[in-house]
């Protein structure tokens, strides 16, 4: 699945461990992801974004943040000036779905706009 297939579907309830990702299809979806790394303990995917200053930080953390009210999946936000770091991961699974690797192509495509 390429991230354009990705960014094309949506999230669905998730819930129990069952529905996690196994660490071949983790490794598989994440190369379709330019950027995005397995945290260390394996059950969140991060990538830090940079923008040339805080209104533009500002203007994505909304469009993020409308995306994900959207979808109701919602990610950690880390931010300040210029920069935004996304985390998102699935605590009803306990660690990550397919709900995660979802949105972070939409964030991705938000960005191709």
């Amino acid at each position: 699945m390429n991230i354009i297939e990705l960014a094309s579907r949506h999230c669905q309830p998730r819930k129990g461990k069952e529905h996690a990702v196994d660490a071949a299809q983790v490794s598989r979806l994440l190369q379709q992801l330019p950027g995005w790394q397995l945290r260390d303990d394996g059950t969140a995917i991060a990538k830090d974004f940079r923008f040339t200053d805080f209104h533009r930080t500002l203007g994505f953390i909304n469009a993020v943040g409308f995306m994900a009210n959207h979808e109701d999946h919602h990610p950690d936000l880390e931010a300040g000036y210029g920069h935004c770091r996304v985390s998102w991961s699935t605590h009803d699974v306990g660690g990550l779905s397919m709900n995660d690797f979802i949105c972070a192509a939409r964030v991705e495509a938000l960005l191709a706009r």
